[in-house]
């Protein structure tokens, strides 16, 4: 439908940007009882979408952006679902001319928080409000209800909220949205959602390889174990998919299809920026950075390759358990280094809260994170309510999960000491153990390399018998001797 049929009132909601995720988006939007007026800079989409798949809906096709800005009640509202970068920014030049005060841009794709930090700013200056919504669920979530996790702009959420809450997925009626914070937290957020994405993907990637090269079973016997393990503790939406992924067979080979992807993973960069942030902000993510890197080292496909003839496997020892025994260590270890994932990534959300002055709420994070996203599992019940009892430091120090690793860390140690042996790459589960054990580990060697530090370039260092900053002359006088002697030889 156009804006010149009489029938069709002006739109509630605009989206900018015609992919699958913005037509999704516009669809679960107009079955929700919004008017919804779409734009798109190639405006073949436009018409293909509302004479095609929108053909009924009260959804208005515009081709202009005067003629979108114009199809919309105010305070304008439009949700930008376009590339993150410079094509948000050239929109929003563009559109600025047209926009008056008090309309809100809604971001929802995957930008940077530091940019949506200076977009929230600079349009403040400009009376236009702008939201940075982390939006997750994929294709699906966009058009049956995502997880939503705005932030920017507080003024504008009293107008956002209903369309938001209304969209979103629910668990008993409660919509996975809540407001984040101010400047880019909601993209923050998401960011880190992201994170422990990449995480849980590599963990359960790495239980498959375990079982799969360990054991030997069949793709089918793994499917199967994916499918019960999804009845218990474990039960998320990615290991879910994982077992009908396992199952599902190519039509035209009629050869397992997973056997037929090429073993190099994509990535968009969320992954790389909760990694970037960490750093910067002094927290340690191992389990979720290795699994970025685990990403780059798979791409490198043709170098692996050639590697891969220049050295042997490592002949491990057969393994002392029987496979059923085996089973379930790893489904142990598996639920103890995604505890562990997860840690990291609520230890950042706290860090940045404090840091950035954003007040996060993890407790309710967890909440909107149950339903609608990719990384909702059962246990985010449990990680809301730990968080909403205590003040936690980190969440391996809640009960449960405190618990729960100690119950799995013998299985645990067995199944990452035995895949090491036997040559399996499992960066995932080994650097999540090593995240444990550090942690709770009272005296770490971190003493040698402050004494390093000190010695090469008199960074100092602090005792643990006194008070005050420290610096020793570490050199003794007959090293010191011998080292003028080289330098006058050298010379």
């Amino acid at each position: 439908m156009t804006l010149n049929e009489k029938t069709i009132k002006k739109a509630d909601i605009g989206v900018v940007g015609l992919a699958v995720m913005g037509e999704n988006l516009a669809m679960n939007l107009e079955s929700n009882g919004y008017n919804v007026a779409v734009f798109n800079r190639s405006t073949q989409k436009v018409k293909d979408f509302v004479e095609g798949r929108a053909k009924g809906k009260q959804i208005i096709g515009t081709y202009s952006i005067k003629e979108f800005i114009d199809s919309l009640e105010k305070p304008r509202k439009l949700i930008l679902m376009i590339k993150a970068g410079a094509p948000i920014d050239q929109f929003i030049d563009g559109v600025l001319p047209f926009l008056e005060a008090g309309d809100i841009l809604i971001d929802g794709g995957n930008s940077h928080f530091v940019d949506t930090n200076r977009r929230v700013k600079a349009l403040m200056e400009k009376d236009v409000l702008f939201v940075g919504a982390g939006i997750s669920g994929g294709e699906y979530g966009a058009l049956h209800g995502p997880s939503i996790m705005p932030g920017g702009a507080h003024q504008a959420w009293e107008h956002i909220a209903p369309i938001l809450n209304k969209i979103a997925a629910k668990v008993d009626e409660d919509p996975c949205c809540r407001w984040i914070g101010p400047e880019g937290a909601g993209h923050f957020v998401k960011m880190v959602h992201n994170g422990i994405e990449y995480g849980d993907m590599q963990l359960i990637s790495e239980a498959y390889y375990i079982l799969r090269k360990a054991l030997g079973l069949s793709l089918n016997e793994i499917s199967d174990i994916f499918a019960e393990w999804n009845k218990g503790e474990l039960n998320s939406y990615l290991i879910e998919i994982t077992s009908e992924i396992l199952a599902k067979v190519d039509q035209e080979t009629k050869v397992p299809l997973v056997d037929l992807i090429l073993d190099s993973a994509e990535q968009k960069g969320t992954g790389s920026w909760t990694s970037q942030a960490a750093l910067e902000l002094g927290v340690a993510t191992p389990t979720i950075t290795e699994s970025v890197y685990a990403r780059n080292i798979s791409a490198l496909k043709e170098e692996r390759i050639v590697a891969s003839k220049s050295f042997a496997e490592p002949q491990g020892a057969a393994l002392s358990v029987d496979k059923s025994r085996f089973v379930e260590m790893v489904r142990r270890a598996l639920f103890a280094s995604k505890i562990c994932s997860y840690a990291q990534g609520f230890a950042l959300l706290r860090e940045a809260s404090e840091s950035y002055g954003w007040d996060l709420n993890l407790g309710e994070i967890a909440h909107i994170w149950r339903n609608g996203c990719i990384i909702r599992a059962q246990f985010l019940d449990i990680i809301k309510g730990a968080f909403a009892q205590n003040s936690l430091a980190n969440l391996l120090m809640a009960p449960y999960f405190r618990k729960a690793v100690v119950n799995a860390e013998k299985d645990w140690r067995i199944v990452v000491a035995e895949s090491i042996k036997a040559g399996l790459a499992i960066p995932g589960f080994a650097s999540a153990i090593s995240y444990f054990d550090s942690y709770h580990t009272e005296r770490l060697p971190a003493n040698i390399i402050q004494a390093q530090r000190d010695y090469f370039g008199a960074h100092t260092y602090q005792r643990i018998d006194r008070p005050g900053q420290f610096h020793t002359e570490w050199m003794t006088a007959a090293k010191e001797v011998a080292s003028k002697e080289v330098g006058m030889i050298k010379k």
